[in-house]
């Protein structure tokens, strides 16, 4: 019996190592990340004590139009929508703190204040008096909440499936709860886990190409990154927005995927009832990344928008 017993536990151990070693995700090195992900439109631009990763195309004489990504994305995710609308408007993108290859913030801060603050420094820096601003889930966040505090420098806005009313884990006024599994975050990220998260942000999930799960994976193993994720998260303090959206003056379209499963076309009420002067685009059959499913069909009404 003892043998069987010395057996048994050899074994479980086999098994616990190998499942460690499944589950250990170590970072990439920078330089690796830069070769892949760094082109000759990207650049580095101190700002406010961050470096932030920044990507500018378009002709300079143009008018400024500024993407801001959503939660463990990156300036990436816009790629075929600044692509196009590179032609007529100078695209300005760039990595929030805690993503990407801007990395974390040294001061660990990623609230909303800061962020906004961050986007009026870096306006500031590349000489931007005024742009239309774009954002998607977190980055529609920051964008509505720039516009309502600074509504002389925003022409146009477009939420794409924008955060920031209260869901379940967000309540107004208090730090969501961090599930003790998100924690492992910094030490464990396989592939086939990421893929699972990723997908329920498509409306087909076979749209999620491998090229896109890589660039997602690649970047969350950016040094430092997974531990800012939580950081950021630990910091997500909703306020109720009604009273910031109402001083938006900005002519504001919202964009929704109308298969939505993280922040669903539901919520778009709730934006119109306190912008009433917003127009609503449903895309059918689109998730929470529309640039990313289906690029030319989900910029189709935002070029239009941007034009007029």
């Amino acid at each position: 019996m003892k043998h069987i017993v010395l057996i048994l536990l050899g074994v479980l151990a086999i098994v616990l190592v190998a499942g460690a070693a499944w589950l250990w995700t170590p970072d990439l090195p920078r330089a690796t990340l830069e070769a892949r992900y760094f082109d000759a439109h990207s650049s580095y631009v101190d700002v406010d004590g961050v470096r932030l990763h920044v990507r500018a195309s378009g002709p300079k004489s143009a008018p400024v139009v500024i993407m801001l990504h959503g939660f463990g994305a990156s300036l990436h995710t816009w790629e075929p929508w600044a692509e196009a609308l590179s032609a007529d408007h100078r695209v300005v993108r760039f990595d929030l703190p805690g993503f990407g290859l801007t990395g974390a913030d040294p001061g660990d801060n990623y609230s909303d204040e800061r962020s906004v603050g961050l986007l009026v420094a870096l306006m500031d820096k590349l000489g931007i008096t005024r742009a239309s601003l774009v954002g998607n889930s977190i980055g529609g966040r920051i964008a509505w909440r720039f516009a309502a505090e600074h509504p002389g420098r925003v022409d146009k806005l477009v939420l794409v499936s924008p955060d920031g009313f209260a869901s379940p884990g967000f309540e107004y006024g208090k730090a969501p709860a961090i599930p003790a599994a998100f924690r492992l975050l910094p030490y464990a990220l396989p592939r086939s886990m990421l893929r699972m998260n990723l997908a329920r942000a498509y409306a087909n999930p076979q749209q999620l190409s491998e090229a896109t799960l890589t660039r997602y994976h690649d970047l969350m193993r950016a040094p430092d990154v997974r531990r800012a994720t939580i950081a950021r998260t630990e910091q997500t303090i909703l306020v109720p927005p009604e009273s910031l959206l109402q001083k938006i003056a900005a002519p504001t379209l919202l964009v929704w995927g109308d298969q939505d499963a993280m922040i669903p076309v539901t919520n778009a009420a709730d934006y119109a009832r306190a912008m009433p002067a917003s127009r609503l685009v449903t895309l059918p059959n689109l998730g929470h990344v529309p640039q990313e499913e289906a690029p030319a069909a989900s910029l189709a009404p935002v070029r239009a928008f941007l034009a007029r």
